[in-house]
């Protein structure tokens, strides 16, 4: 246990500050699946795009709200990208 008042409050502000961001790139993990998936099961265009932009969408607000870095976010979104184009090419 933590001894002085300060220290436990760090403890608990850290806690919190986990969860929000275990959350927040779970939610990211998910569209990007989401996404993904509606491409492999030849969706309707319009349904893929809309997939395709709330992913990135959601990178960039985990990015935004301090869950992963910038940079981060900006690679992911770069081979996310790379990926959904190259699937969208080999089912065309």
């Amino acid at each position: 246990m933590k001894k002085n008042k300060s220290a436990i409050k760090r403890a608990r502000q850290a806690e919190k500050r986990r969860i929000r961001n275990s959350s927040l790139k779970s939610m990211m993990k998910t569209y990007i699946k989401k996404a993904l998936q509606a491409i492999e099961e030849k969706k309707d265009p319009s349904v893929i795009d809309e997939c395709v932009r709330k992913a990135i969408s959601v990178i960039n607000k985990a990015a935004s709200k301090g869950a992963i870095h910038k940079r981060t976010a900006s690679r992911k979104i770069s081979r996310f990208t790379k990926r959904v184009n190259k699937l969208l090419q080999k089912s065309a």
